[in-house]
């Protein structure tokens, strides 16, 4: 049987459109070469819009409640809670497992094999020589296929870089900390009730180690580490297009600016959903508007503040600034919490 949609990736992004799909009646197959749950260099810290859209696929994952966020700087803090519901900390190995149980449970075939050629014509997509309808490209920050396409673009700017550990300490806050030094930024996210994720964005090419340097007091907090150091990037990575033909790209494969404001999983499952309609229409071609309407918001403010960060006095000022500008840091933040 000739299925409808070929997912080539099998990360959240992936899973989460084979799951609309399947809930759209469409048939559907997933591939993806690595066994298991697939561990990333990732924030961990789930916004409430994706909370929200977890729960619409019958999602509940295990974690820590996130009501704000917090940015520090030396002494300096200021923070700000969400309006609405709370975020999640969720590891990332029990989002992808929880997605990976859903996906089992709805039917959906999961082949242990990675997309390596594409074709199309007009009455479908050659997918390594088997016939789909349409095949939805959700294979990470460096896709291959966004590449083999032809779609891949120049990515201007500082290029930056995220790496990741977990350590073992008890949360000392419900909120995601931001702390900003001279050259990164480390994001301490609670994922349980005894371990916070510690994630840095930098533009440095140095061991975790010493990027952790520069944060000393955040670094007398923590306790032994709990998993090892992932890294990715570099972050910003551009598409020309989200849809070729009847290949529709989702997820950091369509393109992506910076982890700095923690939207990524919330951005993928917006994605998923227009991807899945526009399919379900016959009508690909309409993704691409929707996919700029769902990443503008989140474009605008991570430029924003991948810009002024990257200017030393600016970048000092930042958390004096949100301390002494309450209101604008708390509208801010509500931005972040309202779904893509």
């Amino acid at each position: 049987m000739t299925p409808d949609v070929v997912v080539a990736g099998g990360g959240p992004a992936g899973l989460a459109t084979a799951l609309l799909a399947a809930a759209a009646g469409l048939t559907v197959v997933v591939r993806e070469p690595r066994p298991g749950a697939i561990d990333k260099a990732c924030g961990e810290g789930l916004m409430p819009g994706a909370v929200d859209r977890l729960a619409r696929l019958g999602l509940d994952p295990p974690g820590q409640p996130l009501r704000g966020i917090r940015y520090v700087a030396g002494t300096t803090a200021a923070e700000a809670r969400f309006p609405g519901p709370p975020g999640r900390g969720v590891r990332r190995t029990a989002l992808h497992e929880a997605l990976r149980a859903a996906v089992a449970a709805a039917g959906v075939v999961v082949e242990e094999r990675r997309v390596s050629q594409v074709r199309q014509d007009d009455d479908g997509v050659l997918v390594d020589g088997t016939r789909a309808r349409y095949l939805v490209a959700a294979d990470g920050l460096h896709s291959p296929l966004r590449r083999g396409l032809g779609l891949d673009a120049p990515a201007a700017g500082r290029r930056r870089y995220g790496l990741r550990r977990h350590v073992a300490v008890a949360p000392w806050t419900d909120h995601v900390e931001v702390h900003w030094a001279e050259h990164a930024e480390a994001y301490v996210t609670p994922v349980g009730p005894g371990e916070v994720g510690v994630a840095l964005l930098t533009t440095r090419r140095e061991p975790y180690a010493a990027q952790l340097a520069a944060f000393p007091a955040l670094r007398e907090r923590l306790g032994e580490p709990t998993s090892t150091v992932r890294g990715a990037g570099p972050l910003h990575q551009r598409a020309r297009a989200r849809v070729a033909g009847r290949v529709l790209l989702v997820g950091d494969a369509a393109g992506y600016v910076d982890a700095l404001t923690g939207e990524g999983v919330s951005l993928a499952l917006a994605q998923a959903e227009a991807a899945v309609a526009a399919v379900a229409a016959g009508r690909p071609a309409a993704y691409e508007a929707d996919w700029r309407r769902i990443v503008r918001r989140y474009r605008l403010l991570t430029r924003v503040l991948v810009t002024a960060s990257a200017v030393g006095p600016v970048r000092r000022a930042i958390v004096p600034a949100a301390r002494a500008l309450p209101g604008v840091f708390a509208g801010a933040v509500a931005q972040l919490a309202r779904p893509a």
